[in-house]
């Protein structure tokens, strides 16, 4: 039995002259393959960076707008109807209007830093969509017109089909911004009456022009489909 492993595993005594190992050589990438990574990889960078932009938009308007809105239309309610608690000959007191009164104005505060933070998001946005479009002029210069204008970049879109659509996604968020302003400027005012109010809130909540053409009505379940691991976090 020794002597056939011996036979099979070779000669049990070094041999004088060193085996030589053999070396595998490594292929570089190619300058073409690299580009189109690097391509690829920024391109989906930014599209993760208009998703980010949009779900900040909705926390801000959603979360701290909303909030504001409704403690001012609240405020406003519980003053009117502690003034029609008071008796018509009887002038009412500082202690009962002024809380009221600084709560309503810090919420007005609140809702003007909320639209200089979503005129701030458009703005960022615009800028991302204007790195796009010069990643695909970079692409047209390094691959070619084809590859910008007919091959796909991940699925089925080429990258100018990207570009090109994206392009109108801040038309419904200014459109959005614009009714905001007209939300706040309605909620702003002391006289307004508390069915105009309650009609604010509710359009302040829908955002209809998002509705069909925002973020995540239009683009999330599109880049599922047409972006390589996609990230749908």
């Amino acid at each position: 039995m020794s002597k056939r492993l011996a036979s099979f595993h070779g000669p049990s005594t070094p041999t004088s002259s060193p085996v030589s190992q053999v070396k595998k050589s490594v292929t570089p990438a190619s300058p073409s393959r690299a580009s189109d990574a690097t391509i690829h990889r920024k391109f989906k960078t930014l599209l993760y960076e208009l998703r980010s932009i949009a779900n900040t938009w909705d926390d801000i308007v959603l979360l701290d707008g909303l909030k504001s809105a409704r403690t001012l239309v609240d405020s406003r309610t519980e003053l009117d109807n502690a003034l029609a608690m008071v008796p018509a000959d009887t002038q009412p007191g500082s202690l009962m209007i002024s809380p009221k009164l600084d709560v309503m104005d810090e919420c007005i505060t609140l809702l003007d830093s909320v639209l200089m933070k979503l005129s701030k998001l458009l703005r960022r946005m615009s800028t991302v969509l204007d790195n796009m479009e010069a990643l695909m002029f970079e692409a047209e210069r390094l691959k070619g017109f084809q590859w910008c204008h007919e091959e796909p970049l991940w699925v089925s879109w080429p990258i100018e089909k990207f570009v090109l659509s994206l392009s109108e996604l801040t038309t419904p968020y200014y459109r959005s911004l614009a009714l905001h302003k007209e939300l706040v400027d309605t909620l702003r005012s002391h006289t307004v009456s508390f069915e105009d109010s309650r009609k604010a809130i509710n359009q302040w909540v829908e955002q209809s022009f998002l509705r069909d053409d925002g973020w995540d009505a239009k683009w999330e379940d599109l880049c599922e489909a047409e972006v390589e691991k996609w990230d749908t976090r």
